[in-house]
């Protein structure tokens, strides 16, 4: 991790959650003594986190795990503030950088601009100017090639909201999102009959290490899947090799149906049982998140299932408020208070106005 006392943390999340991430993070923050504020910035899904005098890459970091956090999607330390110029902008960051901060390598640059409300040309910009700063970091022995790293080194993260200003960021390595900015790069599978199906996605890459998803996905499991219709998030199931229930009234995907691993069973989602146990349970149903997480929390009492991933449809307003109520319930099931259990959740970002919710093995003891 970066060596380097902050003040400042700069928060990504969903356009229009920045008071929810804010919120989360003043609270998660304080539990750990480190007393701070946020603000939203002009940028949609851009929020500062400001704790004076307290080093933030020292006291708050090493304590307090993104993975804990549900709205906030990826966090960077800023290092330093930047007034662009119009000619050299450079050299002004590798002054900033020199001037501003003991630098240390970084393993990787990227470079963010707001994902609503910039110009066009501001991206384009981006795109350009990401080539030849990179090299001039290289230049310097900033930007060390990750094949020639040692282990643990931060990453060089640049916000831009602007042509005028930079803020220079550290992202570090260990506690930080998997995807860039918490935006995951997946592209919609043709075969898939709903984008839904990108939302379970994201949530095992999210969720599950790449080296437990044979462990946990694979191997023919039995799976059941509530409010499966059309079938988005069973196409992900069958794509894994499981054999799938799908309960929904409403109809199903032919050609997912024609795979041969899909039951379609119409029922209600919330009265259904299975007549033995499944590997998983898996659950989009558009409800009231605390009749959701009642739902969840009765096939885990009656062990139904193992592990699990399903979204809580949250409030306009106090989402916060409503995802700790849900999240005390869960945690009222003995089954989802195990020691070698963990239930985490998190505002994906193919998620809406819901979070998506995992329990499965604590992957932290492994």
């Amino acid at each position: 991790m970066l060596q380097v006392e902050t003040q400042t943390l700069w928060l990504f999340c969903r356009p229009g959650f920045e008071a929810d991430a804010g919120q989360e993070l003043v609270a998660r923050a304080a539990e750990l003594g480190v007393f701070g504020y946020f603000v939203p910035g002009q940028v949609p899904g851009w929020v500062s986190f400001q704790a004076p005098g307290h080093g933030l890459g020292a006291e708050l970091l090493p304590r307090l795990h993104l993975s804990e956090l549900v709205f906030v999607r990826d966090w960077v330390m800023e290092l330093a503030r930047l007034e662009l110029p119009g000619g050299d902008r450079v050299g002004s960051v590798l002054e900033a950088l020199r001037e501003e901060v003991d630098v240390f390598p970084f393993e990787r640059l990227e470079v963010h601009v707001p994902a609503e409300g910039a110009p066009d040309d501001l991206a384009r910009f981006a795109r350009k100017w990401t080539s030849p700063l990179a090299r001039a970091l290289r230049d310097t022995g900033w930007l060390v090639p990750r094949e020639e790293s040692p282990v643990n080194l931060p990453r060089l993260d640049i916000l831009l909201p602007s042509f005028e200003q930079a803020l220079l960021c550290a992202s570090p390595q260990g506690n930080r999102s998997p995807f860039v900015g918490g935006v995951p790069r997946l592209r919609f599978p043709p075969s898939a009959p709903s984008r839904s199906t990108l939302k379970l996605e994201e949530a095992w890459k999210l969720f599950i290490p790449e080296e437990h998803w044979y462990e946990l996905l694979g191997g023919g499991r039995h799976a059941v899947d509530l409010g499966a219709s059309p079938g988005g998030w069973t196409w992900q199931l069958v794509k894994e090799g499981m054999l799938v229930t799908a309960v929904d009234n409403g109809p199903m995907d032919e050609a997912l149906m024609a795979s041969g691993h899909v039951e379609h069973v119409r029922a209600d989602g919330f009265t259904w049982r299975p007549r033995r146990a499944v590997d998983w349970l898996v659950c989009d149903i558009v409800d009231k998140p605390a009749r959701v997480a009642e739902l969840i929390a009765g096939w885990f009492e009656d062990g139904l299932c193992r592990y699990s991933v399903f979204n809580l449809k949250l409030p306009m307003k106090q989402r916060q408020q409503a995802w700790e109520n849900c999240r005390d319930r869960l945690l009222a099931c003995t089954a989802l208070n195990a020691p070698d259990i963990r239930l985490q959740a998190r505002q994906l970002y193919h998620d809406r106005e819901e979070i998506t919710c995992f329990v499965g093995p604590d992957l932290r003891r492994s």
